[in-house]
């Protein structure tokens, strides 16, 4: 399994039944037909037996994670090795189930439920499929740092220092074209959404906001694109409609057959946005600290993810003159601290805090999430913090019942200030913004 490189990732997707191979995405040296045979064999070998094969690993530190979606599509995820160096074999597991389960949804976002349940044409379908891919890839890649609603389910959110007036735009917006789900996004998040696109599914309102990212790379002023969501409307299209505001800057509403985009364009965008455009320069300039400037961080927080449980929002950064003002030169580049931010996050929530994401999955993952509980179920309580030290820097968790603030610290501040900082940051945050 070494002909992966190292750290790298291949998606293969195969029809349940009989096995067909229908694409294949990731590593630039794919898998051969002989070993991606072999993959599916031994998990139809495992099914006659009455065994469900779900993940093994190989002798090399490569994983490989199995998953049939609606007994009509199997992906499989090779990973050739564990990222970064510092996950261990259960968080690269984890990373992985995640991945598969969003690329199935991602699949159902773009096509449907029924074209991917009811194969009536494979080769039809292996054309469909194709429009997946930039899709596909961005869930593969994780190419914009800070986008980590692919792994906490929670929407990735910027809060601006105007909100009220970027609040009430978008309810405006989207009554005026029919409409309860209308949303914001602002370098690639969520900086404003209806109340209505906030109860979409936690997962349906990530993928949703990675198809923006998708729709606004391709460079397009506006478009009108058919989503079906995967939990709540999987064989109903809706329209997307999505409109550039400003570079960085992207509109989008959910709605039926009305209003046509040219209505929408000509009429409805001018009318709620052209008097904002300040308030939406102020909000571009927040940029990826994804904080107003009434928020001031101590100069001992390396990168932070703060995750408000309620509303299934996230804001997280990492900050780039750290090294600078702490006089440290041996700090993790901004790369890494993304990296060990999602290392610390799955060590935390796989071992000692809350996954409030097992309540919206589907039964199936529920079971098979069972199993990897069984650490939790050694206490007698639930833990509300924890602490990590590694050759890097220092990892703090905190879970209160609104919140969950994961914070990396330089090694420089003793073990014993790391509840002091995590405390101070989580209340300062909160009292500038009420997040």
């Amino acid at each position: 399994m070494m002909m992966l490189q190292h750290g790298s990732t291949q998606l293969i997707c195969l029809t349940a039944s009989s096995g067909v191979p229908l694409f294949t995405r990731g590593a630039s040296k794919q898998l051969p037909f002989s070993v991606i045979g072999s993959l599916n064999g031994v998990h139809m070998f495992g099914g006659g037996q009455g065994v469900v094969l779900s993940c093994c690993e190989t002798e090399g530190g490569g994983k490989v994670v199995w998953r049939v979606f609606q007994d009509s599509v199997m992906l499989i995820a090779v990973s050739g090795g564990e990222q970064g160096g510092a996950c261990s074999s259960k968080e690269e597991q984890v990373r992985l189930q995640r991945l598969l389960e969003n690329v199935w949804s991602c699949m159902v976002l773009v096509l449907g439920q029924d074209e991917l349940t009811n194969v009536r044409n494979v080769e039809r379908l292996k054309r469909d499929l194709r429009s997946c891919f930039s899709l596909i890839d961005q869930l593969l890649e994780e190419r914009q740092e800070g986008i980590m609603g692919n792994l906490t389910y929670c929407a990735d959110s910027l809060l601006p220092p105007n909100p009220t007036l970027l609040q009430e735009a978008v309810d405006g917006f989207a009554q005026a074209a029919d409409s309860e789900f209308s949303c914001l996004i602002v370098h690639g998040r969520i900086a404003a959404a209806t109340e209505k696109w906030w109860r979409l599914a936690p997962q349906e309102v990530v993928l949703l906001s990675a198809l923006l990212r998708s729709l606004s790379a391709s460079g397009s002023a506006s478009c009108d694109y058919p989503v079906f969501l995967p939990q709540g409307s999987p064989t109903v299209a809706h329209r997307l409609l999505r409109f550039q505001l400003l570079p960085g800057a992207d509109v989008c509403v959910l709605c039926g057959p009305t209003p046509s985009l040219h209505r929408a364009e000509s009429g409805l965008v001018g009318r709620f946005w052209t008097p904002l455009v300040e308030t939406l320069r102020d909000c571009l300039a927040v940029g990826e600290r994804c904080l107003p400037g009434s928020v001031s961080l101590r100069p001992d927080v390396l990168a932070l993810l703060l995750i408000n449980r309620e509303t299934r929002r996230s804001v997280s950064c990492v900050r780039t003159s750290t090294n600078h003002l702490l006089g440290d030169p041996l700090l993790p580049s901004k790369a890494r601290c993304w990296e060990l931010l999602k290392l610390f996050y799955i060590f935390s929530t796989t071992r000692y805090f809350t996954q409030e994401e097992i309540l919206c999955a589907l039964p199936e993952e529920r079971a098979q999430r069972g199993n990897t509980e069984d650490f939790v179920l050694g206490f007698s309580h639930q833990p509300l913090q924890c602490y990590l030290v590694t050759e890097e820097c220092k990892s703090y968790g905190l879970q209160t019942p609104q919140h969950q603030l994961f914070l990396l610290i330089p090694l420089s501040v003793p073990t014993f200030a790391l509840r002091t900082v995590a405390t101070q940051t989580l209340s300062d945050i909160v009292a500038a913004t009420g997040f």
